[in-house]
């Protein structure tokens, strides 16, 4: 059968990791401002490399310095976009997902207007986009709140934090209803409980107790989502809004029944956020976790309400990888995923990052999510970190990243094949950008290859890799020519 016709192919950059731009017409410091480059830190030790304390954010607001700041740099997209987009209309996409930084809008988060000047950015954002046919998928909140609301707020642990957001979200709405149908209101929402600062803003400092605050911070963003779908379904007529979730398919270990127990309780805490926007409701199970753990989560039934009668139109997710549970885990060989560390499984190969490469995971994914939510799916992350050189001629050999789409293409059209609806695919990403979790360029996922080093060293020039030609190909057939 293979992909419908109108399959949205594209690739996905978020503004904090490809902008640059961090202190220019009005932009606010964001938490992702304060993310340091830590070169001395294994790139394998996700919680070192994204640990944050009090401490050592008013010592980031104490400097203007990028290197060791990253993100403040970026690629610099917010000036090169029309370079940038033009390549991208080249590989023939028919989407590209970004996201809007929320303190380029609002700077400290607590404006009552917003900044003129990044409304105006965006608006020439979408224009370039339209001008090659590329359908904006637009996420609202990818890890770039703005900080002073996680200094001043604890970040989404304080409830007032969701009319913020709302305000936030309906100026963008209001701006852009002309320009972007597809939306998406939290990137991995489920990621709260493994990087707080980053998803939710809270400093784990200021936490008295760190699991009951990621947990009313979850709900607060749940009810924030469930608002802003029912404002942009109301202001932008025939709009789609989506969830978006870190598909971190685990598999036992064994056939140890204790192994599968294991497994199956780690997967059921990664669909738990899932669950809530899709069918509008707590699990019984997640509740019953809450009072295991004597977790008093503030909601009030009219948040339940919002949540039933303001779910999501389709689910998007990020793939990259799998890992293996057993109820010992002595009994595994640990290795990094993504915002995770989990059991290795023997039987796969690995990234340079450590990261297991398993394609056929991509179809189970597809289809377990397709079969537990009923809903339009979406790939809006999926693809490898490598180490790629760039010759003496401006080329980059990069086989390896060929493989890999290849094989989880494959893997993707059998799914679809087996009656999965697939709305898209975006690729993570089409041009190299500042790693999330590392802060580094040398973690390079694009099919477009930009100079600069770790340390922001570089000209910035974009060189096209083997893999640009061939993913043009694959888009041009519709992924029927994956040779």
């Amino acid at each position: 059968m293979g992909l419908k016709e109108g399959f949205l192919w594209g690739g996905a950059i978020t503004a904090n990791q490809v902008e640059g731009a961090w202190n220019i017409d009005g932009k606010g410091p964001s938490v992702a401002d304060v993310a340091t480059y830590k070169p001395n830190v294994d790139v394998k030790d996700y919680k070192k490399q994204v640990g944050v304390t009090s401490k050592s954010i008013q010592e980031a607001l104490q400097t203007d310095d990028t290197k060791y700041y990253p993100k403040r740099h970026g690629i610099d997209f917010y000036h090169r976009y029309p370079e940038d987009i033009e390549l991208f209309g080249e590989l023939g996409f028919k989407t590209l997902r970004i996201s809007i930084a929320w303190s380029r809008i609002f700077p400290t988060g607590e404006e009552a207007e917003p900044n003129q000047k990044g409304l105006d950015f965006y608006k020439r954002v979408f224009r370039e986009m339209h001008k090659y046919n590329i359908e904006p998928l637009v996420t609202l909140s990818h890890y770039e709140m703005p900080l002073n609301l996680a200094i001043k707020y604890n970040g989404w642990v304080d409830r007032r934090v969701i009319e913020m957001f709302k305000r936030f979200c309906d100026s963008c709405f209001h701006e852009f209803k002309d320009d972007v149908k597809y939306w998406l209101t939290f990137n991995e929402i489920d990621s709260v409980t493994r990087h707080p600062f980053t998803s939710a803003g809270i400093i784990p400092d200021k936490s008295e107790n760190l699991l009951k605050d990621e947990y009313q911070a979850f709900h607060h963003q749940f009810v924030a989502s469930a608002l802003v779908t029912k404002d942009c379904h109301e202001i932008i007529p025939g709009s789609q809004v989506g969830c978006m979730l870190t598909k971190l398919t685990d598999y036992p270990n064994s056939s140890d029944p204790r192994d599968v127990l294991a497994s199956f309780n780690k997967n059921t805490m990664n669909y738990f956020a899932g669950d809530v926007q899709v069918f509008g409701e707590y699990p019984p199970l997640i509740l019953d976790f809450f009072k295991k753990n004597g977790l008093k989560i503030k909601m009030s039934a009219e948040d339940l309400r919002i949540l039933k009668e303001n779910t999501v139109d389709f689910v998007s997710f990020s793939y990259y990888m799998s890992t293996v549970s057993s109820y010992n885990e002595g009994n595994l060989e640990l290795t990094a995923g993504n915002t995770v560390v989990g059991g290795k499984n023997p039987h796969l190969k690995t990234t340079d990052w450590g990261w297991t490469v398993d394609p056929v995971g991509l179809r189970i994914s597809l289809l377990q999510l397709y079969d537990r939510y009923h809903k339009p799916l979406f790939v809006v992350e999926n693809g490898m970190g490598a180490k790629d050189t760039l010759t003496e001629d401006k080329k980059i050999h990069d086989d390896y990243r060929i493989d890999y789409f290849r094989e989880h293409f494959r893997e993707m059209i059998k799914a679809v094949d087996a009656g999965v609806d697939l709305i898209g695919y975006t690729s993570w990403a089409p041009i190299d950008l500042v790693s999330a979790s590392t802060s580094q360029m040398s973690k390079r996922y694009g099919f477009i290859y930009v100079d600069e080093d770790d340390l922001g060293n570089g000209s910035l020039n974009r060189y096209k890799k083997d893999s640009f030609d061939w993913y043009q190909k694959v888009i041009a057939s519709n992924g029927e020519n994956l040779d």
